[in-house]
């Protein structure tokens, strides 16, 4: 996905109804060794930290539960649409456990250092109309028959990202990811790098045309 430059917005969506994704196995975790816990723990941490940095937008389809480590992976998502039904939280202090996969940085930097001490050392499990309220998703919509409402509306948000010129959007992720671990001076700084990297753009005179000559631009991501 990262070199497939077909790719404009990247979706995670759940084949199993009701489920986004339940975390890890902890049948399975409780057959490993602390050597192999710790190892099967950085793989995992290795794994969100490659999703975000994915150069496209990534949107999570949350239609059931997504615990643990399942919220973990929409956290290394740009965006979150969920459906009122889905059930949501960092549980694993319920299990002896604290979020090892990135939720106790993400988490806080979504939705502030209050509420995410709150979920975290709770364990507490939310639905999609508080998980709105709070900021964690970017849009909440009432669940279907089908299942899959979630993802219905991700699709319709990824259509709304599609028509943008490709490199200017992965050039404002960028300048968003990087800026936001540094003070805003230095955040200035890489917009502006971020911005001098688009100039020379074929896109950017597409856009400029376009909008002189009263139409809608095609851009090719060049």
């Amino acid at each position: 996905l990262r070199f497939d430059e077909k790719v404009r917005v990247v979706v995670f969506k759940s084949e199993v109804k009701g489920v986004f994704c339940a975390g890890a196995d902890l049948k399975e975790r409780a057959k490993m060794d602390d050597a192999e816990v710790g190892h099967f723990v950085k793989r995992l941490r290795n794994l969100m930290d490659e999703i975000a940095a994915l150069p496209v937008p990534t949107i999570a389809a949350i239609d059931g539960h997504a615990l643990g480590g399942g919220l973990e992976l929409a956290l290394a998502c740009d965006l979150r649409v969920a459906a009122s039904s889905a059930k949501m939280g960092l549980i694993e202090t319920t299990r002896g456990l604290l979020p090892g996969a990135g939720g106790t940085q993400r988490l806080p930097r979504c939705v502030g250092i209050g509420l995410a001490k709150e979920l975290i050392f709770t364990g507490r499990q939310i639905d999609g109309q508080q998980a709105f309220s709070m900021g964690l998703v970017n849009h909440m919509v009432p669940q279907n028959n089908e299942g899959d409402a979630a993802y219905q509306r991700a699709l319709t948000l990824a259509k709304e990202i599609l028509p943008q010129a490709p490199f200017a959007v992965k050039m404002g992720k960028l300048a968003i990811n990087r800026g936001m671990e540094v003070d805003i001076a230095s955040g200035m700084a890489i917009e502006g790098m971020c911005y001098a990297q688009n100039i020379p753009t074929r896109d950017r005179q597409e856009g400029m045309a376009a909008f002189r000559e009263k139409r809608p631009p095609q851009f090719i991501g060049k």
